[in-house]
């Protein structure tokens, strides 16, 4: 039944092609959420009236984030093709589309990060200073977990676009389903092709959605 309304699809090269883009996005995602923490603490510990308060610290930071963030991802991919090539000696595969997906993600997710950061409550962070807290311990003991629904839930955003990336970081042959469904359903007019590998994407997005709604219900204590 199923080789009959999708004559065209080869199930053991679909199967390979969703580990890929699983695989893209997992390493992707976790890359993203620890240089997009890092840049996001670094944005809100610069800003006026915080620990490490810096004009100029925080100008450079936000601008590297606006830059990039605001860059279409298919001409972030182009842009850093010879960087890509310099770091793996390749464009093509899964690994190589790591440096585009997390240059493209973090940002995005640093973005994210402040916004949680902001949100927290202005006396709990006056209480921690008050009692003579370091910055490490107001970052590890205040900071994370006070916003730890936030960026949970931001991350699960960033995830649900690392996927979609991954698709068209497909189309210069990274792999994953988005090679499969610009390679063997498009150019080679397979539409079987490409409504599967699209219904594999969104069953992988739903589930992501699902484990972050599930996982920010248990930790948002509020």
């Amino acid at each position: 039944m199923i080789n009959t309304l999708f004559p065209n699809v080869d199930w053991p090269k679909m199967w390979e092609a969703t580990m890929e883009t699983l695989y893209m996005t997992a390493v992707s995602t976790l890359l993203t959420f620890v240089f997009g923490l890092a840049l996001g603490l670094l944005l809100f510990l610069t800003s006026p009236h915080q620990a490490w308060a810096n004009k100029l610290a925080n100008w450079l930071t936000g601008a590297f984030v606006n830059i990039f963030r605001s860059i279409p991802f298919i001409i972030l991919i182009i842009l850093l093709i010879p960087l890509t090539k310099f770091l793996l000696g390749t464009i093509r595969g899964p690994n190589a589309a790591f440096p585009a997906l997390v240059i493209g993600a973090a940002p995005f997710y640093a973005r994210m990060v402040l916004i949680g950061l902001r949100e927290i409550d202005k006396g709990v962070l006056e209480a921690a200073k008050s009692m003579g807290a370091k910055t490490s311990t107001i970052i590890w003991k205040v900071l994370l977990p006070e916003s730890m629904p936030a960026l949970v839930s931001g991350l699960t955003v960033t995830c649900i676009s690392l996927v979609g990336y991954t698709a068209m970081a497909g189309i210069i042959g990274a792999g994953g389903l988005g090679t499969l469904a610009f390679l063997d359903g498009f150019q080679r007019s397979r539409e079987d092709v490409t409504l599967v590998a699209t219904i594999l994407i969104l069953i992988v997005v739903f589930i992501i959605q699902w484990i972050g709604d599930t996982i920010t219900t248990k930790i948002d204590k509020r």
